[in-house]
């Protein structure tokens, strides 16, 4: 069950207590999830509630923003490992990222600055010819783009 909630973005508050952002989305899957914990002769239930005060909303917005920037990072150096592939290879690669960036970003609440920096990585791997990428040469090219602005 826990990886059916991850995979929703959530945030763990205690044991068998998570958080997300209240939206219909959000709670229609919830909702799911609850109904197959019944189905299996298990207890669960949807609660809405708001956090106490503005900075337990601070606190939980910035920790589910750091558990997708965690995801952007594997992201960021899968990207540059990709750099160095050639062909089907690096097609293949870009398919695979892609995905998972769509996987994350269905999660993704809070954008963290890792977003655009491993979205413009990916980017450049069906831009760029192929060749080996390193962090530096990436990260550089990525904070180009970003003060550069697009027209």
């Amino acid at each position: 069950m826990w990886r059916k909630l991850r995979r929703l973005g959530v945030v763990q508050l205690t044991d068998g207590l998570v958080a997300l952002p209240a939206d219909a989305r959000t709670r229609e899957q919830l909702e799911w999830v609850a109904e197959e914990v019944r189905e299996a002769a298990g207890s669960a239930g949807v609660w809405l509630a708001r956090p106490a005060s503005e900075s337990q909303e601070r606190e939980l917005a910035q920790s589910m923003a750091q558990a997708r920037a965690a995801e952007y990072a594997v992201v960021l150096e899968q990207a540059i490992g990709a750099g160095a592939l050639e062909g089907a290879e690096r097609s293949r690669a870009v398919r695979l990222l892609r995905g998972e960036l769509r996987r994350i970003r269905r999660r993704d609440f809070f954008p963290p600055a890792e977003r655009d920096r491993t979205v413009t990585a990916v980017g450049a791997l069906v831009d760029a010819p192929a060749k080996v990428a390193t962090s530096s040469s990436v990260g550089a090219g990525v904070r180009g783009r970003q003060h550069g602005g697009r027209s």
